[in-house]
């Protein structure tokens, strides 16, 4: 199958090259033309487009056409575009972490245009996009999901894949999923602090590597959590500023309209607000966490 890739940073590359592996080839398209070269070179089968029109142009129908780009602006006008630009009976797939309000009002244009619209939760990070990801697919039309379907069981975990009905639901179920994800590494961080803090001098990577055999705490931040204080013992290179993308704040939000309490989640946004203004140990292993599954940024202590 062809896909069209428009996106082609950390996470947009790795999947393309999980296509590949899986004998799908991709158009592929970015601004940075870097990107697009990495991409061609890593399979000759890839072709690069110039732009979205070019990509559009390139692609065999139904076209299908998957966006891996930061949530917001840039997602939104490049949809607006491809509906533009796309015909009846072609699929646009949003892969990033949109808020899953932005994909239903997206879902009325796509609609009056005929195009498949789908929703795409991806988890996993780096790691997952290139060979295992995990992925919560939302779409209106069940038997259009059905022709894109054989992507997602290619590129996915064994059984890491889910289509959960109607336009939205991948994009929430991702939602929540990183809400608790907030919670989850907010408590691992506070631990290590305690122990950090504490009269007796843990091996932290030592501690890390226990608890990931057999500890009902074993996971896979826990093997994140191993591999970063093996690489600084101290996490003394790092700052303990934690940003936030929006999920947790998102998640926040849709249980306090619901008057649902998350507590843990709530708690976990706000110490991430707190960690901007000042450094923390907690703030550095929550930092390191999220630096090993995805890549995202980490600010030197220097």
């Amino acid at each position: 199958m062809q896909i069209g890739m428009i996106g082609l940073g950390k996470m947009g590359l790795n999947l393309v090259k999980n296509m590949n592996d899986h004998g799908h080839s991709v158009i592929v398209f970015d601004l940075n033309k870097d990107f697009i070269k990495k991409a061609v070179d890593y399979n000759s089968k890839n072709i690069a487009a110039n732009s979205l029109e070019d990509l559009v142009t390139k692609l065999p129908s139904p076209k299908i056409a998957w966006l891996m780009l930061p949530a917001g602006g840039p997602t939104n006008s490049t949809i607006d575009k491809l509906i533009e630009l796309m015909n009846k009976d072609d699929f646009i797939i949003d892969g990033g972490n949109s808020n899953y309000k932005d994909n239903l009002e997206q879902n009325k244009r796509t609609t009056a245009a005929g195009i498949k619209f789908f929703d795409a939760g991806t988890s996993g990070g780096k790691e997952g996009a290139r060979s295992h990801g995990n992925f919560m697919i939302g779409g209106d039309d069940p038997e259009a999901w059905k022709t894109i379907e054989p992507i997602f069981k290619d590129i996915s975990e064994k059984d890491g894949y889910l289509y959960t009905g109607k336009l939205g639901s991948g994009h929430y179920l991702k939602m929540v999923h990183n809400g608790i994800e907030y919670g989850q590494m907010q408590a691992i961080g506070e631990g290590f602090e305690v122990l950090e803090a504490s009269q007796f001098n843990y091996d932290l990577e030592a501690v890390a590597h226990l608890w990931n055999h057999g500890s009902v705490v074993r996971g896979w931040l826990m093997e994140l959590a191993e591999e970063a204080f093996a690489d600084d013992p101290d996490l003394e290179k790092l700052a303990g500023r934690v940003h936030s993308s929006g999920e947790g704040k998102w998640t926040l939000e849709e249980a306090m309209n619901m008057k649902i309490p998350t507590p843990v989640i709530a708690l976990s946004l706000l110490m991430r607000y707190r960690s901007m203004e000042d450094d923390s140990f907690t703030g550095k292993v929550v930092s390191a966490l999220r630096h090993g599954f995805g890549g995202h940024a980490v600010e030197s202590s220097k």
